[in-house]
């Protein structure tokens, strides 16, 4: 679906969502259903930690308030607004606060999927918005849910008291797990089992946040972002690639299968409604996902501008953004399978066994909210962030060029002592400093630097060819040839990246 992306210019999510469509209507999936078990088991967890251990902790910290304000008022603020909405369409006030609440989260796979050209704080956060506000959304969901099935009194102190609850003690279980399994990864000498232990990280934080009834979505991003922090330092080279590339491909396969699984229960969706006509339903969908969006706008063109008038501070007015440049944060509120997943957990009878009524109409409508937004908001993000004109990510290159230079004079320095301790000759030593000279951009010719490059890469074709004579005349075993072939590949790696200085580092 990328390179078919790639060649018509249509979002890739979009495509997937097309594909799964057509996939819910052939005969032998068109009973498929989503468990909501699946996703906010097996999908969820991965995802999100992926999108923590990649995410800026300084960002973070610099934009904590927006961030703040993001996952938690304007989740509340869009949920009351979607419940406003559908109970003058003629919804019951449990059944409308439950739309509220399944609708009010943006999703990290749909955001982080369109996300990709935006500067590094907006960037930023976007993506921790969409990490933090599951949590705020799923608290608010469960108490929506305990009034619409137990006709119990809604109370806004019992939700501040679970919001706490679930917030803090999710807090607690993610950085105590990052602790335990980091001080355990200290102790594990093997790659292999490293990585076994980063596939596993996620779900040992979300399990006993939800078995302590807290946050699992809050306690697998703070297990990330406590990794993400100390990772580097405790995480070999070998462990670390392995485990970001498997996080690369199983990050895109997630993603792309969520999309495809909420294409598959649009066709559910409609043969499963009842309780309304079609029409009422869709227009319903059409109002609210209006109510959402269009909170959405006039949240990023009102609050911040009162918070510039609290907050008067130099360092704050510097970070100001023009409106033009805010339009593609309130732009980019894609909802995704959270949404949908949120939604299958309203169940069918209440407690009493009687029928909850209108719970068809609350997930056709969640799937017609999501499928506008990816096909609307998401087509069109990229336009939007090209008017904004952002300027260039100057810090960005500057960074990196501080870190190279720092790390090749730290280097250099240490490098005589070295030679002595290891009772190395000092032109064995120069022949290093020189290799590390050329391995950054400063100081030094660049330019020439570039050339002893591409004529190291050069014989790594003709070892291959070798190697491959080898193997085939029956001198080597095809063991052997994989071990060296790692050798060669792992080489061709480093300078090809050292080549190209404008290849963004790999985060883990």
């Amino acid at each position: 679906m990328g390179w078919l992306a790639r060649r018509t210019g249509i979002s890739e999510p979009l495509l997937l969502l097309a594909a799964g469509s057509l996939i819910g209507l052939t005969p032998p999936f068109d009973s498929l259903s989503l468990a909501p078990e699946v996703v906010l088991l097996l999908f969820l967890p991965a995802l999100l930690y992926w999108e923590a251990l990649t995410s800026s902790a300084r960002e973070i910290r610099t934009n904590l308030r927006s961030i703040a304000l993001q996952s938690t008022v304007l989740v509340i603020a869009t949920a009351a607004a979607v419940a406003l909405a559908a109970h003058a369409l003629g919804y019951s006030w449990p059944i409308a606060f439950v739309l509220g609440a399944v609708l009010a989260p943006t999703d990290a796979a749909a955001v982080a999927a369109v996300a990709t050209a935006m500067p590094r704080r907006i960037r930023t956060v976007l993506r921790t918005e969409s990490l933090l506000n599951d949590g705020t959304a799923l608290v608010l969901l469960a108490v929506a849910v305990e009034v619409a099935i137990d006709h119990t009194s809604f109370s806004w102190g019992a939700v501040i008291l679970d919001f706490t609850e679930s917030y803090v003690g999710a807090v607690l279980v993610g950085g105590a797990v990052a602790v335990l399994l980091i001080a355990v990864r200290r102790r594990l000498p093997d790659p292999l089992l490293q990585s076994v232990l980063s596939v596993a990280t996620p779900f040992l934080a979300f399990l006993p946040a939800e078995l302590l009834h807290v946050s699992g979505v809050l306690a697998v991003v703070t297990c990330g972002l406590v990794t993400m922090r100390v990772g580097p330092r405790v995480i070999g080279p070998q462990a670390r690639v392995q485990a970001v590339a498997f996080w690369q491909v199983a990050s895109q396969l997630l993603n792309s299968a969520l999309f495809v699984l909420v294409g598959i229960q649009l066709p559910a969706a409609v043969r499963a409604l009842s309780s309304v006509s079609l029409i009422q339903a869709t227009t319903a969908a059409v109002v609210i996902s209006a109510v959402v969006f269009g909170t959405r706008l006039v949240w990023f063109y009102t609050v911040p501008y009162l918070v510039r008038l609290m907050d008067r501070r130099a360092q704050q007015r510097a970070r100001r953004i023009t409106a033009a440049q805010r339009l593609p944060l309130a732009w980019a509120g894609m909802r995704g399978a959270i949404s949908l997943a949120a939604a299958l957990t309203l169940p069918a009878v209440t407690e009493d066994g009687g029928i909850v009524q209108q719970r068809d109409a609350v997930v056709f409508i969640t799937v017609v909210v999501i499928v506008v937004s990816l096909t609307v908001m998401g087509p069109t993000l990229p336009t939007v962030v090209r008017r904004a004109r952002y300027p260039e990510d100057a810090d960005w290159a500057d960074e990196v060029a501080l870190a190279r230079t720092h790390l090749t004079r730290r280097a250099l320095a240490v490098l005589p002592g070295l030679a002595v301790r290891h009772s190395v000759t000092q032109d064995t030593a120069g022949r290093v400093a020189q290799q590390i000279r050329e391995q950054t951009d400063v100081p030094g010719d660049t330019e020439a630097a570039d050339r002893l490059r591409r004529l190291e890469l050069a014989p790594l074709g003709v070892k291959r060819d070798a190697l491959g004579e080898l193997r085939d005349t029956g001198r080597i075993d095809d063991a052997v040839l994989r071990q060296v072939q790692h050798i060669l590949d792992v080489e061709e790696l480093r300078l090809s990246r050292t080549a190209d200085s404008h290849d963004d580092p790999v985060e883990f």
